[in-house]
């Protein structure tokens, strides 16, 4: 009986010998296929993880509700849907400076509030600090044209200038920071080629934005052309 015990688990055993022999490489790919598959659980709970808690810190910091304008790395939009795993928004051109809407939807995932800084840009939606820069090759003295120029950028604004200094004060108000205020403001800067840019900035009503940098620009114009012929 001993012996027959014996024989049967050599038996046995060396079966299990040779199917291992005959059957390595299948094992070691079907290990590596379960490796593979674990490895991919777990970068994909790890994903899963950090949108959820995303979504915590998005509702716990309060950052932006539906409707608010945002900034997420160098994707600016207005926030039309959110919940737990991603967030969606309506596109918007700000980093062109024209505040129109591009007609695309873009859908963040939560994980990248732990990425990225989460800028809130609503007061952007009624008024705005609008960025004009004119460059100039010529080397010349501009600052003559200044006094006039911003003259006429007062007149553009008049409508509006006084609505526009409540608003700045409630701004100023909710961040508790000073603002550059409601007045045009112009200032010149070089290049590294040695020409000229004149920056111009103004706080307007954002529909009117790129209508008011045209007027801008051709007073500018007009009056370089009449100072310098």
């Amino acid at each position: 009986r001993k012996w027959m015990s014996r024989t049967k688990n050599g038996t046995f055993i060396l079966i299990l010998v040779v199917l291992f022999v005959l059957w390595q490489t299948e094992v070691s790919k079907f290990a590596l296929s379960v490796t593979a598959i674990a490895i991919a659980l777990v970068i994909a709970s790890k994903e899963i993880i950090l949108c959820f808690t995303g979504s915590i810190q998005r509702a716990s910091s309060r950052s932006f509700v539906i409707g608010d304008w945002i900034e997420v790395g160098k994707i600016y939009g207005e926030v039309i849907e959110h919940n737990l795993m991603a967030t969606v928004i309506q596109e918007i051109d700000l980093d062109q400076g024209q505040y129109h809407y591009t007609g695309k939807t873009a859908t963040l995932p939560n994980s990248m509030f732990f990425t990225y800084a989460v800028k809130n840009l609503n007061f952007m939606k009624r008024y705005v600090y609008h960025n004009i820069t004119i460059t100039l090759v010529q080397f010349v003295n501009l600052y003559p044209l200044f006094p006039g120029l911003t003259r006429q950028i007062e007149q553009h604004c008049e409508d509006f200038i006084e609505v526009a200094k409540r608003y700045n004060s409630v701004i100023e108000k909710h961040a508790g920071v000073d603002l550059p205020g409601s007045e045009p403001h112009i200032h010149i800067t070089s290049g590294i080629n040695g020409e000229q840019n004149v920056h111009i900035m103004i706080f307007c009503p954002t529909e009117r934005a790129i209508h008011l940098e045209q007027l801008i620009r051709e007073d500018f114009m007009i009056a370089f052309q009449e100072h310098f012929g």
